[in-house]
């Protein structure tokens, strides 16, 4: 099967080692071909149906995960519809119909534009492919954890972002895969957009009434049911940090790291950043630094001039 992900780097971070006092690996995953690790699962379920002779994809998204289906699109010769929310930046949208997808603008939350998505795909006879929750989806993430066990270095901890749980879920597919079901996962949402954390106090899924957060690409109002039969069978922490603390982030790995990334990335990074406590309990630390193509020098200059 062809893939449509690249190996991504994993490199040293001195900046976050010397604030934690521990070894802080990261995984650079915003290296990949659309910005972001959405190349790995959503390329994955794309190349599966391309080979069933689907004519055509629908997908639903926040803006990453709609530019991995036009990315595969593209590469695949198949045409692409992509359904996104209101609150998906422009830049994302360009990005998207740049691949020469066709874009149309659906509801306030990725939850709405689900909902069209699937009817097209219906009535297009076109395959559907989601943004997080898919078994195909999970195993392509997986293959972040297998590159990780091939460097040779086995993180007493892993911090990733959640939104939907697509990476968590194939992140921890792949921990048990390779025999490391004694990593835990430390989970990252922002203020308005934790469903799963929500979910992991309330000890049931918990549905958000609404998305209210800067990090509009972690902004689905329930997490998949997958992620949350996780928290059952291994070691999962979740956090929660504001959109400040966010964009702080973003900015400063700006500087430390030369790369940009969206702020549902820097709500993992503003955990190490801001030298959460229990980050320091552990051995050694790898960040999945997810990315994220919605976002520009100007707009984070602007996020950093007016979040609160």
């Amino acid at each position: 099967m062809t893939e449509l992900y690249i190996q991504t780097p994993q490199i040293d971070s001195l900046p976050l080692s010397k604030i934690l006092g521990i070894p802080v690996y990261l995984k650079m995953e915003a290296l990949q071909p659309s910005g972001s690790f959405k190349n790995r699962g959503v390329g994955h379920m794309c190349v599966h149906y391309a080979e069933q002779g689907t004519r055509c994809f629908v997908s639903s998204s926040g803006g990453n995960a709609g530019l991995a289906v036009a990315y595969a699109g593209r590469k695949l010769g198949i045409p692409v519809k992509v359904v996104v929310p209101s609150t998906t930046p422009s830049l994302a949208k360009e990005k998207i119909a740049a691949e020469g997808a066709e874009v149309i603008v659906h509801g306030q939350a990725w939850d709405d534009a689900h909902i069209l998505a699937k009817k097209l795909a219906s009535e297009n006879h076109a395959a559907y492919i989601p943004p997080f929750d898919h078994p195909l989806i999970w195993a392509g993430n997986s293959t972040i954890v297998y590159e990780i066990f091939g460097s040779g270095i086995k993180p007493d901890a892993i911090l990733l972002s959640v939104g939907g749980g697509g990476l968590l879920c194939g992140v921890l597919q792949g921990l048990h895969a390779v025999g490391w079901d004694d990593v835990t996962v430390i989970t990252a949402e922002t203020e308005g957009a934790a469903s799963f954390a929500a979910s992991m106090f309330a000890d049931k899924l918990v549905t958000l009434d609404k998305i209210d957060t800067i990090a509009t690409t972690l902004g689905a109002k329930r997490v998949a049911e997958e992620a949350f039969l996780w928290t059952k069978k291994h070691p999962i922490i979740p956090q929660i940090v504001t959109d400040r603390t966010a964009v702080n982030a973003c900015c400063k790995f700006a500087d430390d790291h030369r790369v940009l990334v969206e702020p549902a990335c820097g709500a993992s990074l503003a955990l190490a950043y801001q030298g959460l406590p229990v980050l320091k309990t552990y051995q050694s630390l790898l960040i999945i630094v997810c990315g994220g193509s919605g976002v520009n020098r100007e707009m984070l200059k602007h996020w950093d001039e007016t979040i609160q």
